[in-house]
């Protein structure tokens, strides 16, 4: 059973996505780690080991949110990136683990000589 959003609110000028659930978590998503850990298959790609790391999107921001059924939005980037649907289950799960994504996503890029410059 999918957790559901009570509200999503995009604030443009910090580049923060801010949601509630039912459950009473409530999350503050930089639009930059929303980018890097898209659902899509561009990022993703399509099995294990295949992912894409993304560098460079420190500035991105998110220009629309389209909503998809009663299960999903779609966020269209400022770098044209659109592809990947975001479902309540997985917008949750990004807004939990973020701490630990983050930190892996800082290794990752080290670990290929990638340096992130402040946003």
């Amino acid at each position: 059973m999918s957790i559901r959003p009570t509200e999503i609110r995009l604030h443009q000028q910090t580049r923060i996505l801010e949601l509630s659930f039912e459950d009473g978590a409530h999350f503050e998503l930089p639009c930059e780690y929303l980018r890097v850990f898209s659902p899509s298959a561009e990022v993703r790609g399509h099995g294990p080991g295949q992912e894409t790391l993304q560098v460079g999107k420190e500035d991105v921001a998110i220009d629309d949110i389209v909503p998809v059924g009663h299960y999903a939005v779609k966020l269209v980037f400022s770098d044209g990136h659109d592809s990947g649907l975001y479902s309540w289950n997985v917008l949750y799960e990004l807004g939990r683990d973020y701490a630990a994504n983050w930190q892996d996503y800082l290794a990752r890029l080290a670990a290929a000589g990638h340096a992130r410059r402040a946003g």
